[in-house]
């Protein structure tokens, strides 16, 4: 019997560090958060990070979350009176790290916002109280004395239309906010171990940013005009210093790989408006496990009209944000194009952004119809604070997209094979498993039967998990689950309820017998046995993960039944 985890309350702590000459980091420690905007869970917290740099002037790079108001602000005033801070240098105005941004400026009025104009603009509607500010382009500079010469760089939709990355001329550090962070809290200030924080690095990539690799590859190809970047100060975890060439290359690798596909669907929506940013990341997180590249257009931000219409007409497919009835006259053209420019065979889906204000979906849905474009996945109707399993709907919605845009590539790839290399590789048997999982209120299940025992010390084995599957977000490192093995002469009921495809949202469990594991994900009561695992590392194998687990806990109904054997005759699809 595994023993449940007693219940710790959550750390909130502050840790300061000299990371350069007269520059500060201020790390705000969260160390139990184990969701992140209830997009992805976290299995290792997060840090939120600011930074305070001192020349002639002084500037504060980003603030933190509201959560740490008091220690934030306890440990700021410890270092230096707020009316000797001279620019508050706005990386974006996400709440996590712009969260006490109203609360400075209340303390320290003379303080002059430098940000990009879109963040000034949503600036203004979170503080609402006039403020001094200085709006940069890309190129721009600041200088503070003493050799700190800043040096601006617009890099948008990373993961915020209004982003910019600040380069300090003196200290080759490189201000970066999301880019090249990760959710990953621990008390080493740099990158020392590699090794460590890789996967959580990987993961934070492939759910913000691998959605705007075109927009990664933007900003990757501006930094490279500057000089040498000695740090990268990220907003989320340790900074980037000992292995900045490196993981930066692999930002290129991934972006470069995310971008190749022809295919493209656009994601189109108001960034501040209601909860539309997060549910389009979440559509955008589905559609991108499917290998189709995203393109996602902020209709709140100034949009060119003639890029807009190029755009969508490359498109395979599009989805819609709905904006508020009180949208501005700009983003009325810009929808407006986008019916225009929509044409026969691509396909739509719609989100609502639950702001209160929304236009009515069924209507602009009519249009898109009406146009010969086919409703992929049913609208999504947001009538309160979206959910865990609202964000997980979302994410299933556009994985469904993605397939749907991709089946004729997909047809084609099954018959590439060689008919004997198609049949030799086909006579690879395995087992049928039911792998089921549950984080939060978000639980999955699928039918599996590459998995193979892979280790006896520790108990481990290992499971091929397609990339597009549901469940996969369920199974990252840390992730716990459970392998229900189903029974020779007794599996076809199972197979067939968990072979069939569901809806996005829908539940895999309805109308089966289940009992919870000590681990919290569903045991099949009618599987001939079961194992509980967690995930301890996973490969990248083109269209599958490979994903190592180690066993602690399991159990047999039949001692004297067997494993249900899957036999193939193809080695091209399952």
């Amino acid at each position: 019997m595994v023993a449940l985890t007693e219940k710790i309350e959550k750390r909130l702590t502050i840790q300061t560090a000299a990371i350069a000459e007269q520059t500060t980091a201020i790390r705000s420690l969260d160390w139990d958060r184990d969701r992140f905007d209830i997009e992805f869970g976290l299995q290792n917290g997060t840090t939120y990070n600011s930074f305070l740099i001192r020349g002639e002037q002084t500037a504060l790079v980003d603030t933190s979350h509201e959560k740490f108001r008091k220690l934030y602000f306890d440990t700021l005033t410890g270092l230096i009176n707020l009316s000797e801070i001279d620019y508050l240098i706005i990386s974006h105005t996400e709440p996590d790290h712009s969260g006490l941004v109203k609360d400075l400026l209340q303390m320290a009025p003379e303080i002059t916002v430098v940000g990009s104009k879109v963040a000034i603009q949503f600036l203004e509607d979170l503080v609402h109280q006039p403020f001094k500010r200085r709006i940069v382009k890309n190129g721009d500079r600041l200088d503070l004395g003493n050799g700190h010469e800043f040096e601006f760089v617009i890099a948008p939709n990373l993961h915020w239309p209004d982003t910019i990355f600040s380069f300090d001329h003196k200290t080759q550090i490189l201000y970066t906010c999301d880019a090249f962070g990760m959710h990953y809290c621990s008390d080493s200030t740099f990158d020392e171990d590699l090794k460590t924080i890789e996967a959580d690095f990987q993961y934070y990539y492939e759910c913000l940013m691998g959605p705007n690799a075109r927009s990664v590859l933007s900003a990757l190809k501006r930094m490279g005009e500057l000089p040498t970047v000695n740090t990268i100060a990220t907003g989320h975890g340790p900074l980037l210093s000992h292995h900045v060439e490196e993981l930066t290359k692999r930002y290129r690798t991934w972006s470069q790989s995310q971008a190749k596909p022809e295919t493209v669907i656009g994601i189109f929506y108001v960034s501040e408006y209601g909860y539309s940013d997060r549910l389009a990341q979440a559509i955008a997180n589905g559609i991108s496990k499917t290998g189709v590249a995203v393109e996602i257009v902020d209709l709140g931000s100034e949009v060119d009209l003639q890029e807009l219409r190029e755009l969508v007409g490359r498109c395979a497919g599009l989805v819609v944000g709905i904006p508020p009835v009180s949208s501005t006259n700009n983003t009325q053209a810009a929808l407006s194009t986008i019916l225009g420019s929509a044409k026969e065979k691509q396909g739509i889906g719609l989100f609502e952004t639950g702001g209160g204000d929304d236009e009515p979906i069924d209507p602009l849905l009519s249009k898109f119809r009406n146009l010969g474009l086919a409703t992929v996945f049913p609208a999504i109707r947001i009538k309160q604070t979206p959910t865990e399993n609202i964000y997980k709907l979302c994410e299933e919605a556009g994985t469904d997209l993605g397939q749907w845009v991709t089946r004729d590539r997909s047809i084609k790839a099954m018959k590439s094979l060689g008919a004997d290399l198609d049949k030799a590789l086909g006579r690879i048997s395995g087992g049928l498993y039911i792998i089921t999982a549950k984080k939060g209120d978000v639980s999955s299940a699928m039918l599996a039967s590459w998995v193979a025992q892979a280790s006896f010390k520790p108990l481990g084995f290992s499971i091929a998990v397609a990339k597009d599957r549901a469940i996969e977000s369920l199974m990252q490192v840390g992730d716990r689950f459970v392998l229900n093995v189903l029974e020779e002469g007794n599996y076809q009921k199972l197979m067939k309820h968990f072979l069939k495809r569901f809806a996005p949202g829908a539940d895999r469990f309805e109308g089966v017998r289940t009992q919870p594991a000590e681990n919290g994900a569903p045991i099949l009561t009618d599987a001939l046995a079961y194992v509980e695992c967690e995930v301890v590392s996973r490969m990248d194998c083109g269209d599958h993960w490979a994903v190592y687990s180690t066993v602690y806990a399991g159990r047999v109904s039949d001692p004297d039944a067997l494993t249900a054997v899957h036999h193939r005759k193809v080695g091209n699809h399952y």
